[in-house]
């Protein structure tokens, strides 16, 4: 199951001690304590996994290497190594203390959650004149530490959004080379799936219900992931008895959770016509006509249908480049 929310403790490392040491050679006997190092800091880095946030569940409190110790003869402690924490591109990174909120948004992006401690100063920095034997150093300073909510919101350009069992997994399976679970009950899908129609990258994203956007059935829990889509095709299946009742159902959904949402560019398909009588689509078309849209017919088992909708997916392809919408 995709894990998009998790919430994890991240304690950067600890700088080491500087250390107290003198030289032992007759006549040259100053400070020769080294530095401690610094500990180690925690970044998070964009992937392509979106599934990368289920290591999180059985990894929630994750610290960074400490920084070592300093020695005599000069020797600085080594640094801790940092740890790079690999999260999908798409995730929200809230620090659950401050409200502070970051977002990852590019594959290879990384972001600094939280700092490494400094290590401590050995006892020969603190010679001087008067001082030429110092038996003073310093502890290192704590890493930062942190609760963090990371919150994936996929980042796709097309979201296939609908009622339960309105055929949206059947159509992003033969659209692309992804395999959503099919069958003729609702919830069928219950997390998002992403496959590449060339370079478009569409979303299946689970059957939204009356009350979804407060919580009711899947819930908002799938709602956020239309949120980065550019484009919204809207799935209505012709075996409703009621499609005009089934299309407002989700647009409701879209604007009681966000007015931004709602205002996406949205062409509306009526699917499963193969299942329908052309008299019974013909009203179906009517009746969502009636209301100011534009619906298209199509069926996965229907190659001219099929090719009016990648004509139209054609189209939202060279628009690619401006990026998909936030």
């Amino acid at each position: 199951m995709l894990v998009d929310d998790v919430t994890v403790r991240l304690t950067a490392g600890r700088g080491g001690k500087g250390a107290v040491a003198f030289q032992k050679v007759r006549l040259s006997q100053g400070p020769t304590g080294g530095d401690g190092g610094d500990g180690g800091s925690i970044y998070l880095e964009g992937v392509s996994d979106i599934g990368a946030l289920g290591w999180y569940t059985s990894n929630r409190d994750i610290h960074a290497e400490d920084g070592k110790n300093g020695r005599g003869q000069f020797l600085d402690g080594r640094a801790g190594e940092d740890l790079i924490l690999k999260v999908p591109a798409g995730t929200k990174i809230i620090n659950e203390e401050s409200r502070f909120v970051r977002e990852i948004t590019r594959l290879g992006e990384r972001i600094l959650v939280a700092g490494g401690g400094v290590g401590g100063r050995g006892n020969f920095k603190f010679r001087s004149g008067t001082n030429t034997s110092p038996k003073e150093s310093e502890e290192g300073t704590a890493g930062d530490t942190g609760v963090f909510k990371l919150e994936l919101r996929l980042i796709a350009d097309v979201g296939l959004i609908g009622l339960p069992n309105a055929g949206k997994s059947s159509l992003l399976n033969e659209l692309t080379a992804a395999r959503s679970r099919v069958a003729n009950y609702a919830f069928t899908t219950l997390e998002p799936h992403l496959g590449a129609y060339y370079e478009l990258i569409l979303a299946d994203i689970p059957g939204l219900i009356e009350g979804a956007s407060k919580g009711k059935g899947l819930g908002v829990k799938f709602l956020r992931h239309i949120e980065r889509t550019r484009t919204l095709l809207h799935l209505i299946s012709t075996e409703s008895d009621d499609v005009v009742r089934d299309y407002e159902i989700v647009r409701n959904e879209l604007k009681e959770y966000s007015e931004a949402l709602a205002a996406k560019e949205e062409f509306v398909l009526l699917t499963k016509t193969d299942a329908t009588l052309p008299v019974e689509l013909r009203k179906q078309v009517t009746a969502l006509e009636k209301i100011g849209l534009k619906p298209k017919a199509i069926s996965i088992l229907d190659t001219a249908s099929l090719q009016n909708l990648k004509q139209l997916l054609n189209k939202l392809k060279p628009e690619k480049a401006l990026g998909s919408a936030a």
